[in-house]
């Protein structure tokens, strides 16, 4: 004998559903918003971030390439670092699809 259908449960999966989606929207629109900026040691290189991990400046005062990898290296952490705390303000009640 096939399972009964329970439209109570299929509309609360799709309600659950859209939910989630609306979530995962508004969490991509405030990564691409969040911006961090670091800077090199020696203060001769800036690295604007988006949480996104797009690069959106870079500001060079000296010549070293060592400080502009570094910096960009710092960079990218600190849009991971950017993104974690947007998705806890945005998904922090949903566990994440993927382990860390």
């Amino acid at each position: 004998m096939p399972p009964e259908y329970d439209p109570a449960w299929t509309d609360e999966a799709v309600a659950r559903y859209e939910r989630i989606e609306a979530r995962q929207v508004a969490y991509e629109r405030a990564v691409r918003a969040v911006e961090v900026i670091v800077r090199s040691p020696d203060g001769n290189v800036e690295v604007t971030v988006a949480a996104d991990g797009e690069i959106r400046a870079v500001t060079v005062d000296g010549h070293s390439r060592a400080d502009i990898l570094e910096t960009l290296r710092s960079a990218r952490e600190a849009a991971t670092w950017a993104r974690e705390k947007v998705r806890a303000k945005e998904l922090g009640d949903y566990p994440p699809l993927v382990p860390r």
